[in-house]
């Protein structure tokens, strides 16, 4: 953790994301594994307390053998961690914040492997005057910010009006399909597929959501549906409409699971077939979903790139430690920090947003 040392108030930031775990072995993977049962699954399917003991532990056995193996391991919370550090070097360098008097504490926290979101909420609790809370994935839903939204309202409970941001609405953001774009053309030279009877296929990797819950009614949460539709149709136009595009068609490629009911249909696997019953000698997969690295990416999606009969294939990274991404976030959180110094403010009754405050209440 690093603390920018400014006489004035100060703010958390917590860049939080899932975690998996680093060192794999089944100690490590059971409690996380039961963590996930107990935070998101119960979402969509009600469990008693045993079963959730019981799909917990099967999928840490499922996930050790697997991943022993393949030789797999995650690099999601090291990643995550270098996003937090770049984000912590812009913050500082800017110094826009630090002009106003304000200091800033940057953290990296998870649902799912320790240090635990709650846990790093709980520590800022009493002595900052406010948190901004930043899920690391594009597009939010009741399994990814709404979690976070959750875990800040049982820790903050009545006082989370004007202590507490939540950021949302990533996906939205023109400069972050700019970085996309860069990254993802600057990942495929010229020339990379350079043979093949037809322009190369791109897939954009991103994680399904419920359709329909097993009564075959629409979810009772928020699955983000919409919202991950609209993100590739905007993607999708801006890369064909590039003039460094090389690609001659774009498809959505969703990772689904399979508890709750109907996920969505366009599958990385349909994608993938569909590519290739039209001819397609060539394809590149790049997960525009996340911002890091994961067992879902670069594990399963790459497995199923690899293991698919298409004569060219190539597996573009996530975003991952790209500086441009870290100076666009600590942007972004910046903005935030400032409107929750405004509503700190308000709610708190200070008049003068900005300016030394004393300690943090």
């Amino acid at each position: 953790m690093v603390a920018f040392a400014v006489k004035g108030k100060r703010y958390g930031v917590v860049l939080v994301t899932y975690g998996e775990v680093e060192k794999l072995a089944v100690r490590t993977l059971v409690p996380s594994s039961r963590k996930i049962v107990q935070v998101v699954t119960r979402q969509i399917v009600k469990l008693p307390k045993a079963m959730i003991y019981a799909l917990g532990d099967y999928r840490s056995i499922k996930h050790y053998i697997d991943w022993k193996i393949n030789r797999y391991r995650s690099r999601l919370v090291a990643i995550n961690r270098i996003q937090k550090q770049g984000v912590e070097r812009e913050i500082a360098r800017s110094g826009r914040l630090a002009s106003m008097g304000v200091g800033v504490e940057v953290e990296d926290a998870y649902y799912f492997v320790p240090p635990y979101l709650e846990t790093v909420l709980e520590r800022f609790l009493g002595r900052m005057d406010g948190v901004v809370v930043v899920p690391m994935i594009p597009v939010e839903s009741a399994f990814s910010c709404g979690v976070a939204c959750q875990m800040a309202i049982d820790v903050y409970g009545e006082a989370l009006p004007g202590r507490v941001r939540v950021m949302h609405g990533l996906w939205k953001h023109k400069e972050l399909h700019d970085i996309y774009l860069d990254h993802l053309f600057g990942s495929v030279p010229q020339g990379t597929f350079a043979g093949g009877e037809r322009k190369p296929a791109l897939v954009l990797v991103i994680h399904g959501t419920i359709v329909r819950n097993r009564k075959g009614n629409p979810p009772s949460v928020f699955t983000g549906l919409e919202e991950t539709y609209e993100f590739f149709r905007v993607m999708r136009d801006r890369i064909l409409g590039d003039p460094r595009n090389m690609f001659g068609e774009v498809r959505l490629g969703c990772l689904n699971h399979t508890a709750g009911g109907e996920w969505t249909s366009d599958t990385v696997e349909k994608a993938l077939g569909e590519f290739q019953q039209e001819g397609y000698d060539a394809v590149a997969m790049f997960p525009f979903g996340y911002f890091a690295d994961n067992s879902e990416t670069d594990y399963e999606a790459r497995r199923q790139l690899d293991a698919s009969e298409i004569r060219f294939k190539q597996y573009i990274p996530c975003i991952n430690e790209s500086p441009d991404f870290s100076a666009w976030l600590a942007t972004r959180i910046e903005e935030e920090v400032r409107l929750l110094d405004w509503q700190h403010a308000i709610f708190c009754g200070n008049e003068n947003p900005g300016q030394n405050n004393g300690a943090a209440s």
